[in-house]
């Protein structure tokens, strides 16, 4: 497939951040490259343009005419795309971005990899930032946009490659988790639950495929974990394979952080050979610092390199990330869609906001949550808020009843637990409410992983005019 025949690549949706950034760098090896995608959105269609990519509008066979010698087809294009219909039809050859990125990017690299159901995003960027604070030029891929770098990807000549690591599925041709394809050398598992209702059956269904990940990590690398996590823990009952360290709060784990001081606007820790302090708020992401300390460590950096650029992070968009103050009311925009993401940024925003009154503002719009698998935790999520404002379920009439989530009773339980709760149509009738009920000194938190309609920008625009 990745012959020395290869000429010209095309990507059938080139406008994700991973994909955009692939084919510039596929570019930059000397390969020609084209494009198509239903919409490029900012800042990658200014990127593309830049790079003189020529990128096609919309899906069409047309597209594919000029026969490129490999087609990268993107994690959305399904069955029934034209253009991965024209692949199959005219027997090209054509491969996931992930096998993209492991021939041509990733082999013969040290590969650093971060998996785990919660904080991939926060401790990738950070360990990605340890590395380039510290003049070590890494490749890097981040399934969000980091603020300490100009886009979410990046490939280097150096030695090092330091990748997010989703267990989601690869493409409609390779259902296996994306990071069965990272050749990790050094393995993270920050935690792991159910999630990814779509096309994970249960919980032991997304152990089966971090235990095939976890297989993957050599003899002279590092695997490690999360030791507090149940769900790990069964996955290293009697590990032999590879190396592997265990970090988190509990006495059992080789690499312990003691003396935990959560502020409203730090946290520190103490290993038995340093202090580390970071403006990361919360309990998860002291263990998400934990897991960079340990990966850096491994990797030969020093306590003082570790810390200079702990001090400089400057976190991630949409992650607590405040988008504005108006009315004297806070808005904060949250990429939250798991109950467990939820309940954990609640508990770091009540420290960093002990005494103002909180609203959670939800889109249940994933494919777990919008069904009936957390039903009950998704009501003990909203623990810490003060008041809670759900959307209508997104597409609630394409899941059978008996499993689709039931709002009734989450409004139900909700207001069993002392809380204000409305389950209203849209972002629209959440901005009237809130523009009624929210006052100053207030803090709306609004948990998406979508655009949810611009609500941000109407809330702050409504709530000026208070």
């Amino acid at each position: 497939m990745f012959s020395s025949e290869i000429k010209s690549v095309h990507f059938t949706g080139i406008g994700g951040t991973a994909m955009a950034s692939a084919a510039a760098a596929m570019l930059d090896k000397g390969f020609a490259v084209t494009g198509s995608d239903q919409n490029v959105y900012e800042p990658m269609a200014s990127f593309l343009a830049a790079k003189k990519i020529s990128v096609m509008n919309g899906y069409a066979e047309q597209n594919l005419k000029h026969k490129p010698d490999l087609v990268v087809i993107g994690n959305a294009i399904s069955r029934g795309n034209p253009e991965a219909e024209y692949v199959l039809d005219h027997k090209l050859r054509y491969c996931s971005l992930p096998a993209l990125l492991a021939e041509f990017f990733i082999r013969g690299k040290r590969s650093l990899v971060v998996a785990g159901t919660h904080g991939k995003t926060t401790t990738t960027s950070l360990l990605a930032w340890v590395f380039e604070h510290n003049e070590l030029n890494p490749s890097y891929l981040i399934g969000g946009i980091p603020n300490n770098f100009p886009q979410g990807a990046r490939f280097t000549d150096s030695e090092w490659f330091i990748i997010e690591g989703d267990e989601y599925d690869t493409a409609f041709f390779d259902k296996r988790s994306k990071f069965i394809h990272y050749q990790p050398e050094i393995a993270i598992i920050n935690n792991l639950e159910f999630d990814h209702a779509d096309i994970f059956e249960n919980l032991d269904a997304v152990k089966k495929t971090f235990s095939h990940f976890i297989r993957l990590v050599p003899r002279n690398g590092l695997l490690l974990a999360n030791g507090d996590d149940e769900n790990i823990a069964s996955l290293l009952a009697d590990w032999k394979i590879s190396p592997l360290k265990r970090f988190g709060l509990g006495e059992h784990n080789s690499i312990r952080a003691t003396n935990l001081r959560l502020g409203s606007t730090a946290s520190e820790f103490e290993i038995p050979s340093a202090k580390f302090h970071t403006n990361l708020v919360g309990e998860l992401n002291v263990r998400n610092a934990l897991a960079v300390v340990a990966a850096a460590k491994h990797c030969g950096l020093s306590n003082k390199q570790i810390q200079s650029a702990f001090d400089t992070f400057k976190g991630i968009k949409r992650r607590l990330e405040v988008k504005g103050i108006a009315g004297g009311v806070t808005i904060i925009d949250d990429f939250g869609h798991h109950p467990t993401a939820i309940r954990e940024t609640l508990k770091a925003l009540r420290l960093r906001y002990a005494k103002e009154k909180i609203w959670a503002v939800f889109e249940p719009r994933s494919n777990t949550t919008r069904r009936n698998v957390f039903q009950e935790e998704l009501a003990l999520s909203f623990a810490d808020a003060n008041a809670v404002v759900v959307s209508e379920v997104a597409r609630l009439e394409q899941i059978s009843a008996d499993e689709r989530l039931n709002p009734e009773k989450l409004m139900a339980d909700i207001k069993a637990s002392g809380k204000e709760a409305a389950y209203l149509p849209d972002a629209n009738a959440i901005v009237a409410h809130l523009a009624q009920h929210a006052l100053g000194g207030d803090v709306v938190v609004v948990f998406s992983n979508g655009g949810f309609d611009g609500i941000h920008a109407k809330l702050l625009a409504r709530l000026g005019k208070k």
